[in-house]
């Protein structure tokens, strides 16, 4: 099927599946409302695991359809997107991968919400540069966009889970002074997982960095901590 009548179905596929009312809570659930962190996002009102069996009903994706359904004004559409450009890295050759890559950063405007950077960061940004110069990681982290640098963050997963620690504690590092609150989460977050991997480390950074740390941040790397451990940080 050719990418000019693939396009269409896919989208007729999805709105298929909309739910009004669906949409309405996730309206809530991503906070869309004025001022808030996805301001603006619309949602057709579809949940994950069907967004999901979509793109497994359309396993010959090319890359350009992806990009195409990527900037869509829909939530889902951007995420089946992303999904389409996952499986396209996954599965493609050296080349198919980069330019995979170099996609996602030519459209992290389009990534524009955390559920859309959690599914696609480490599978795609952290996957490439496994093997590559970590610099492209902090120039994201130095971004005025909120969505960029939460990128930089979360990448580091894929770096965390073949048990290289190095970029999550630099990047946290550099960001504990972030001022939005899913930074601090995601912060956390990443420093937990890293946590798994070599908790004495984890325990070293944070003597080093806890005191400073929005609360927010250390509340979600200790989580996992004994409780007279993590409590014993949360009173520093």
């Amino acid at each position: 099927m050719k990418h000019s009548t693939l396009l269409p179905e896919i989208q007729s596929r999805l709105r298929s599946l909309a739910s009004p009312e669906t949409a309405r809570v996730m309206q809530g659930i991503f906070k869309t409302g004025p001022g808030q962190y996805g301001e603006g996002d619309v949602f057709l009102g579809i949940k994950v695991p069907a967004v999901r069996a979509v793109a497994k009903d359309f396993p010959q994706v090319e890359l350009q359809t992806a990009i195409d359904l990527l900037h869509s004004r829909f939530h889902e559409e951007r995420l089946l997107a992303l999904l389409f450009l996952m499986r396209y890295f996954a599965e493609g050759d050296i080349h198919e991968r980069q330019r995979a890559y170099q996609a996602y950063l030519a459209n992290t405007q389009w990534i524009n919400n955390w559920d859309l950077v959690d599914i696609s960061a480490p599978h795609v940004v952290g996957a490439y540069l496994a093997g590559q110069e970590r610099a492209p990681l902090y120039q994201l982290a130095r971004s005025p966009g909120l969505w960029e640098r939460r990128i930089a963050m979360v990448a580091t997963l894929h770096f965390i889970r073949n048990g290289d620690l190095d970029d999550t504690l630099r990047l946290a590092e550099h960001l504990l002074n972030d001022r939005e609150d899913l930074m601090h989460k995601a912060c956390g977050w990443m420093l937990r997982e890293a946590g798994k991997r070599d908790q004495k480390r984890l325990e070293a950074f944070l003597d080093q960095h806890g005191r400073a740390m929005p609360r927010t941040m250390l509340r979600y790397a200790i989580e996992r901590f004994p409780e007279i451990l993590r409590q014993a940080y949360l009173r520093r």
